[in-house]
């Protein structure tokens, strides 16, 4: 499984990419056959006081791809539940492939 973490206009701390690489080590658990992941992490451009923290997740697998897009307060809350969705869509597709 070949990860990609990018910080879209900003530099991301060596804690945030140790936690998102983390976390996303137990996707293979999920899925065994994981090609890429990529992992976009973005602030909001809107001239609001606290900017939202917008968490984009692509994977890939033979010959399909997901992909999820979260956003709150915290880039740890918007990785959390975008990694939940990414794991549902996982699982649901998994079950559809095997039924």
């Amino acid at each position: 499984m070949n990860v990609n973490i990018q910080a879209v206009r900003f530099n991301a701390d060596v804690k945030l990419t140790d936690y998102v690489s983390r976390k996303l080590q137990k996707l293979q658990t999920f899925h065994d056959r994981i090609i890429q992941v990529d992992v976009f992490l973005k602030l909001d451009n809107l001239a609001h006081t606290i900017k939202d923290k917008i968490v984009e997740i692509r994977v890939q697998i033979p010959q399909y791809q997901f992909f999820v897009k979260a956003s709150s307060k915290s880039f740890e809350e918007s990785f959390d539940n975008a990694l939940d969705s990414l794991i549902s869509q996982i699982k649901r597709k998994k079950e559809k492939q095997y039924a």
